[in-house]
């Protein structure tokens, strides 16, 4: 990991993935897809090549969106990944 970059607005500002409450599984998903747009405009302007959520829904939402805003490269990890990352030699 190089840089770690927190995005904006951050903390109590921050704006929802679109996949709270479990909205991946609801079939809503043009709605779904409608509502991240911000947080991924948001992840974009971050210049973030890697997301790191402690969350299970926000993974599952990122996974299932980034190709649909042009970021198919972005790699989504689990907080417990990354820890578990820095842990291995």
């Amino acid at each position: 990991m190089d840089n770690w970059v927190d995005l904006y607005p951050a903390r109590m500002d921050q704006i929802c993935c679109g996949g709270g409450g479990g909205a991946l599984v609801t079939g809503y998903d043009k709605e779904r897809i409608f509502y991240a747009r911000k947080k991924m405009d948001q992840i974009k302007a971050s210049g973030a090549k890697m997301l790191v959520v402690p969350c299970h829904s926000c993974h599952g939402q990122f996974n299932n969106i980034k190709k649909e805003y042009g970021m198919a490269d972005l790699e989504v990890k689990y907080l417990w990944e990354l820890v578990a990352d820095c842990l291995v030699m």
